[in-house]
């Protein structure tokens, strides 16, 4: 896949910028529109997603550099390319949720029905996200000898010329299914504020750590056995376990 779409002087724009901006917006679409069906304030969407664009950016390069810390201290002069380059999804959920929190405590809104609203959009960007990392290269998969295998021969990050798990395109098919069935969670099944974001922290934690088992970028670093990603997964996944719990059990209450 060619990752550079075009060039203006020194300047190139990338496919991956491209669906990055292409999420960012339908995820603010989404979220406005779902927050009008349920009666929320939808002008504060903007200013949320702002707060959690922001927030999710020096969440995901703070835990980047966690990653590349040794490599970094040897290095030094590293530190320039990484903040043009290299990012990790978990830390920007973190610092996005965070994000948001903030923003709803600086501007008195009900953040669980808000966290509702955003998180399914969160799930229908990193769908358009992924398939940027497809175009880019990055976030490959190992090698494999199935059919079911995609062949880069111009990537700056995947190796080419070889047949590799298409581990961006599941993670993309994945997200874009999550949304969809949060969707119709919130819509047809959800009985108080709360669920729906319990429910993206829970799925997507869990099919995220079933993937990195197929990622061939070790460069993300390691916890033990497990990549950083699966190792923070747990933890999220635990998080939106007690969060389900604790939200259904206060409606039986």
């Amino acid at each position: 896949m060619y990752n550079d779409l075009f060039s203006i002087g020194p300047l190139t724009f990338h496919t991956y910028g491209l669906m990055t901006g292409i999420g960012i917006v339908a995820a603010y679409l989404a979220a406005e529109r779902l927050a009008k069906k349920r009666s929320l304030d939808f002008e504060q969407i903007f200013g949320l997603v702002i707060s959690c664009l922001i927030f999710g950016y020096a969440g995901s390069k703070l835990l980047y550099i966690l990653t590349v810390l040794p490599q970094l201290i040897a290095n030094p002069g590293m530190l320039r390319d990484i903040l043009s380059t290299g990012w990790v999804v978990f830390g920007g959920l973190l610092g996005g949720i965070f994000g948001g929190w903030v923003f709803c405590r600086y501007k008195k809104l009900p953040a669980w029905k808000y966290y509702d609203v955003g998180l399914p959009a969160v799930a229908l960007a990193q769908g358009f996200g992924r398939l940027g990392c497809f175009f880019a290269g990055c976030c490959y998969g190992v090698e494999t000898d199935s059919a079911f295998s995609i062949v880069f021969s111009h990537s700056d990050f995947a190796p080419n010329h070889v047949h590799l798990v298409p581990t961006q395109l599941i993670m993309s098919a994945g997200d874009f299914l999550l949304f969809f069935f949060l969707l119709w969670y919130l819509e047809k099944k959800q009985k108080n504020d709360g669920e729906t974001a319990a429910l993206y922290l829970i799925l997507y934690s869990a099919g995220r750590f079933v993937v990195e088992f197929w990622r061939g970028d070790l460069i993300r670093g390691a916890v033990g056995p497990l990549s950083t990603s699966q190792f923070i997964g747990l933890f999220t996944l635990a998080v939106g376990l007690a969060m389900l719990a604790v939200r259904r059990k206060s409606v039986r209450g």
